[in-house]
């Protein structure tokens, strides 16, 4: 596994991960783990955004073709005749 090492990290940002870590009761490299797993998408998971997105789009063109799109004029009288 790949280790990855980072200098020069401002104090405050330290201090704010070090509290972070502490209030999760984490170790900084396991935050730090944490939060780059949370934030960072792997070609897996990029992979699996497109393909959902290619999706929600072909269920969006099938409903859109089968319902007609009304004016809000009508939309409003037929809810007021409910």
């Amino acid at each position: 596994m790949p280790t990855l090492y980072v200098e020069n990290v401002p104090t405050d940002l330290y201090e704010a991960l070090r509290n972070r870590a502490r209030l999760r009761h984490r170790s900084i490299a396991a935050e730090i783990l944490a939060m780059l797993d949370e934030n960072i998408p792997t070609a897996k998971e990029l992979k699996a955004r497109r393909d959902f997105f290619r999706t929600a789009q072909r269920m969006r063109a099938k409903k859109a073709a089968k319902s007609p799109v009304l004016p809000t004029e009508d939309l409003q009288r037929q809810d007021r005749n409910r």
